[in-house]
């Protein structure tokens, strides 16, 4: 794995991690019975983005640690993939590969 796909690995695993986190513990105008006229009741009033944003970072680089582990390490492949859900790829490039 280069350092780009390494990068862009932990970028979507961030993200994706981000995603999930935000809602945890949210307050919402709503729920404090303070709705700004105009806004919608559903608007956060308390969201905790920066402690949110060091907890998505510590998590997704457990997460980011241990997925590049397995892609470095060739634990599991492409090919494995592709054999146990789609079975596209064919044995007839593995023939060329090793016969090289």
């Amino acid at each position: 794995m280069g350092i780009t796909s390494a990068i862009v690995l932990f970028a979507v695993i961030w993200f994706m991690t981000f995603l999930c986190v935000i809602p945890v513990r949210l307050q919402t105008q709503g729920d404090l019975g303070e709705v700004i006229p105009g806004t919608h009741a559903g608007s956060p009033e308390v969201h905790n983005l920066r402690r949110k944003a060091w907890i998505t970072t510590i998590i997704s680089s457990v997460l980011w640690g241990i997925i590049a582990s397995i892609i470095i390490s060739g634990v599991i492949s492409v090919r494995d993939i592709d054999g146990w859900m789609f079975n596209r790829m064919d044995s007839a490039s593995e023939v060329r590969e090793t016969d090289g």
